[in-house]
């Protein structure tokens, strides 16, 4: 059999060239198992509210980083690179330059439809996949997202739906609705701390807004006809799909997910929104700490 450990991965902070510029990484932990390599969602939102992830160190490295154009990268104003190939090629670039032979993959929200992605085109290396409030079917996200806002206050929805119908993206009610859907299903735990508020401070909003749209149940960037629930039969190791009880990605949709991978497992986290590392770090980690035990124990 070909041997495919890793070099040592030791903890350290640094820089990794990638087409189009740097991009910032941070590696925590030195245990011996096989590192965890994070994929942030936004796009355009930068890396520290994952954070609370670090703790999972203690097993292995958990390799955080920064996606061109945001946080503690390279700025990027190129929309060429705005593209999902291309953020896959950062992807792989990092993975080189960090001598990373066999890892897990984790992708949260945006990170999801990279880690698919990068899956799909580079299944070698990759030992297990995470895929955590995940957004791989955007007609079924903007569904749930209308469901979503059905909950909320008349007046709320009344303030969505007409700048939504005049695409009066920057009034200050529809800022102001943006603000609540995010109380509701992304975070709900308050007030929010240092890493969510500088996760939103370094954040690329014209990433964003070319890749994705307006708000998070606006979608009319170049990822709105994103469909790839197709790919997932297609899916040959272990994966786990993650989502909070209140989750924008709506768990009976992740739980379809879910099901159309053999080798899947499905946990919610229960009285958290989209941002489960944030409003329930402990359940979040075990849930992950458990399935990377488990595939560590039955390796062959």
């Amino acid at each position: 059999m070909k041997n495919r450990s890793n070099s040592k991965i030791s903890s350290r902070e640094g820089h990794a060239e990638v087409t189009g510029g740097k991009i910032w990484f941070r590696i925590d932990g030195e245990g011996d198992k096989i590192p965890l390599l994070l994929l942030h969602g936004g796009p355009g939102f930068p890396s520290y509210y994952l954070n609370p992830m670090a703790s999972l160190g203690k097993d292995r490295p958990i390799v955080f980083f920064d996606q061109l154009g945001c946080g503690r990268s390279d700025n990027n104003t190129d929309k060429s690179l705005m593209t999902v190939d291309a953020f896959v090629e950062q992807v792989e670039q990092l993975r080189y330059a960090l001598k990373l032979n066999e890892f897990y993959l984790y992708g949260h929200s945006w990170g999801s439809m990279l880690g698919l992605e990068y899956y799909l085109k580079y299944p070698e290396h990759i030992k297990g996949l995470i895929l955590a409030s995940p957004a791989l079917s955007i007609s079924k996200w903007i569904n749930d997202a209308e469901a979503l806002i059905t909950t909320l206050p008349d007046s709320i929805q009344s303030v969505i739906k007409i700048n939504v119908e005049n695409g009066t993206f920057d009034s200050p009610d529809y800022e102001n609705a943006i603000n609540i859907y995010y109380q509701h299903f992304v975070a709900k735990r308050l007030p929010w701390d240092e890493n969510m508020n500088s996760t939103f401070a370094k954040a690329n909003l014209e990433i964003y807004n070319y890749m994705w749209g307006p708000s998070e149940f606006t979608a009319t960037g170049i990822l709105k006809d994103y469909e790839r629930s197709d790919k997932l039969a297609e899916v040959e190791i272990p994966t786990l799909f993650i989502c909070g009880e209140y989750d924008e990605a709506r768990p009976a949709t992740v739980q379809y997910f879910h099901s159309l991978i053999p080798q899947s497992k499905f946990a919610m986290i229960k009285d958290a929104a989209h941002l489960t590392m944030h409003d329930k770090p402990k359940q979040n980690n075990q849930v992950i700490e458990d399935f990377l035990f488990d595939i560590d124990e039955n390796a062959i």
